[in-house]
């Protein structure tokens, strides 16, 4: 197995011997310091109460890390282990007395070598490295794995490739002969699938790889494969790969797929190529999938112009990006600053980088543009949002232009709910307004334990932050909750407007039938139905890059129209990050996608039953005080991996908590009974959050920051 450069909490190497495993994890010594005991433990992936805490021993001590060696006795333990079918590993850490899981962290994708079998039950038990490179242990049926290691796409477009194959029964019993195999193309167009010989291999170097695991000693393979007569296409096509290994059983032959090939140790991709097919060009693009590391080649018709213009738009989007232009740009925007003359008069507002007419700073406009038309009110707009905004009667600069970087250096006043760049430097006559965007459940910044954000690290992200909040003049705050986490975690020192959220004034100037209906007509939505609102947060480690960002749905939908879809429909807001994420295709006139909508207050009036899970809506929807339901499948590893809580969640929770759809369904026809009324839970719940809002905290932010904070204005 590869050893990799030590990481926190991340596995080194794995060894089996006489059905034991012996788990190598690297740890930093900060990870630990100051902290009473720690333990390893596997945790039931389906029974969160089933625990077997493993032995450990300190091997070794470096400067910065301790390494562990921890292990797991598969043969004491075999029939516990294959019943609970997933386990994972996680390192429990005691913190003020109370156990915190973190998960152990693997990239290894060749896990399953190190597999043993339960030949009575057909099962063999292997670690895996899950799709969020985590380590797992898994008992799952037999499987065959296929790997890819060194591939060649050629000038005419043919394939040549090296790899080799693992299939534990192969190995390890002596029911089954070994003849040959092939391998298998399939793609996304049709149901074909081209098999074409390959030549098995003696692969030595494995048993140095692997020690002390039984291999076959021919499970290299290589071989060409011409896909050339699959590639005339009129639409875009893939394919994908998989081994057929073609073997002897009781003197019968039998063959057996693998799982789709996975790329190791594989350098070099994508790679592209354009060749030409029947008068036609096409582009090949060899890669490897971003998660799971499946071997792909896609096939696509070539258009030299429309790809000149790409390549013109991406390398500008570079430009525009590149820290260069960054540095010239902050430059210019602090000279100005120093030159241009203040406008007194002059707002700028944002909201969520500039991709949303949203949030508290909506609420804040719509009041001063009734209330103080005496001032300038402008908009601050994402590129791809200008379309949206030039549909609306408000002035707006497209973020990043030259008229922008005028309008931000002679403003007086900013507001956003979100952070700026940290590198557009705040003018010293800007009075700088955060509303910030959520009632915390969820740690924040310096209160983070990790981040796992992409692009940056647990001190970087908390740094920068710091950095930004120092800019803040005023920071709005929903209730006294809420001020003395942000006090802390933001170490914000400067005026607090405790006003309740101006965003939910809305909800109380807005909650009347009349509205409700003429909403409902707005959006086509049936009125004989009643409404469920599903408004998840995203998960911090759920991307696929830096600004490339991530949701699984799961929610079964299809089990909810099943149950629920003769009275009800679901309308579904996700959070800004993954909202491009969403295919509702097969769900029409059941499930609604309102993610681009402009601003989720409107889904809230419309909605009978809210349904989140620890997104900060369920504050802001307790205003109207109506049922929610808290869908919380991964609240363990939420809690404890991701951010954590500032209270017990599932305490406190002003509703009902569902870890499965079945369960969601349930409660959502406990609600529909005639009988259902609020909990005792959720009324404590009002009075401590909910208290300061009653439609008039725009006005209070306003009265605060234009008038008493600016009289001379």
């Amino acid at each position: 197995m590869e050893n990799y450069i030590l990481k926190n909490r991340t596995v080194m190497n794995v060894r089996l011997k006489e059905e034991v495993y012996y788990i190598e994890i690297a740890m930093k010594r900060s990870f630990l310091e100051g902290l009473e005991d720690s333990s390893f433990i596997l945790t039931n992936r389906y029974n969160v109460d089933d625990e077997i805490r493993l032995d450990f021993y300190v091997k070794n001590k470096m400067n910065d890390y301790i390494l562990f060696e921890v292990k797991l006795p598969y043969g004491s333990l075999q029939e516990r282990l294959v019943d609970g079918e997933m386990w994972d590993l996680h390192i429990v850490r005691q913190i003020e007395g109370q156990p915190v899981k973190s998960r152990i962290k693997s990239n290894d994708r060749q896990l399953n070598f190190f597999s043993i079998l339960h030949e009575e039950r057909k099962k063999m038990f292997y670690p895996l490295a899950t799709k969020k490179g985590n380590l797992s242990f898994f008992a799952n049926d037999y499987k065959l794995f296929s790997f890819i290691e060194d591939i060649e796409l050629r000038k005419d477009g043919m394939l040549g490739f090296k790899g080799h194959f693992n299939y534990p029964p192969l190995f390890q019993t002596d029911e089954i002969q070994f003849e040959k195999v092939e391998l298998l193309v399939r793609n996304n167009i049709n149901d074909d699938e081209i098999t074409f010989p390959l030549t098995c291999l003696e692969r030595k170097d494995l048993l140095e790889t692997f020690p002390g695991i039984k291999l076959h000693e021919h499970i290299g393979f290589q071989g060409d494969v011409d896909l050339r007569s699959e590639m005339d296409v009129e639409q875009p096509k893939y394919f994908m790969f998989h081994i057929v290994m073609h073997y002897k059983k009781d003197g019968k032959m039998e063959e057996l797929r693998s799982v789709r090939m996975k790329c190791v140790n594989l350098k070099g991709l994508p790679e592209h190529r354009i060749i030409k097919i029947n008068d036609k060009m096409i582009q090949l693009i060899l890669k490897s999938t971003k998660l799971s590391k499946f071997l792909s080649l896609s096939a696509n018709k070539y258009n030299y112009k429309a790809q000149i213009i790409k390549k013109a738009k991406s390398k500008w989007v570079k430009t525009r990006r590149s820290n260069r232009l960054k540095r010239w740009y902050k430059s210019a925007f602090a000279a100005v600053s120093l030159f241009i003359p203040v406008h007194k008069k002059l707002v700028v507002f944002e909201s969520y980088h500039g991709k949303q007419y949203s949030d508290s700073p909506r609420a804040i406009y719509e009041y001063m543009k009734v209330n103080n038309p005496e001032y300038k009110l402008v908009w601050s707009v994402d590129r791809a949002s200008t379309k949206y905004f030039s549909q609306k009667d408000v002035e707006y600069v497209r973020r990043f232009s030259i008229r922008w970087l005028l309008m931000m250096t002679r403003a007086k006043y900013w507001i956003n709910n979100v952070r700026f760049p940290l590198w557009i430097p705040k003018p010293k006559h800007t009075i700088y307004i955060q509303t910030w965007h959520g009632t915390p459940l969820k740690r924040l910044a310096m209160d983070m334990d990790e981040v796992h954000m992409p692009g940056t690290s647990t001190h970087k992200y908390k740094t920068n932050f710091l950095k930004e909040a120092s800019n803040w003049d005023y920071l709005v705050s929903p209730n006294a909750y809420s001020t003395k986490i942000f006090q802390r975690a933001f170490q914000f020192d400067r005026k607090m407007i405790e006003s309740g959220y101006p965003r939910n004034d809305f909800l109380y100037r807005f909650n009347n039938e009349e509205k409700i209906n003429e909403l409902k007509g707005k959006f086509n939505i049936p009125l004989d139905k009643k409404i469920i609102l599903y408004a998840p947060t995203w998960r911090d480690n759920q991307f696929f890059r830096k600004g490339k960002y991530k949701f699984n749905l799961e929610l079964d939908l299809k089990r909810m129209q099943e149950e629920l879809g003769d009275s009800y429909i679901v309308i579904m807001r996700m959070h800004y990050l993954v909202a491009q994420n969403m295919d509702l295709s097969g769900f029409e006139g059941f499930a609604y996608d309102f993610s681009h909508l402009e601003d989720i207050r409107e889904l809230y009036l419309i909605s009978d039953i809210l349904v989140t899970d620890y997104s900060s809506v369920f504050f802001d929807y307790a205003n109207l005080r109506r049922p929610m339901i808290f869908f919380t499948y991964d609240i363990e590893d939420y809690r404890d991996n991701l951010r954590g809580f500032y209270f017990d969640f599932e305490e406190k929770a002003p509703g009902l908590l569902a870890r499965t759809t079945e369960e969601l369904i349930e409660e959502v026809n406990n609600i529909s009974r005639s009988d259902f009324k609020l909990s005792e839970r959720f009324e404590e719940f009002y009075e401590k959050f909910c208290y300061l809002e009653c439609g008039e905290s725009s006005k209070r932010v306003v009265n605060e920051v234009f008038e008493k904070g600016n009289p001379a204005d």
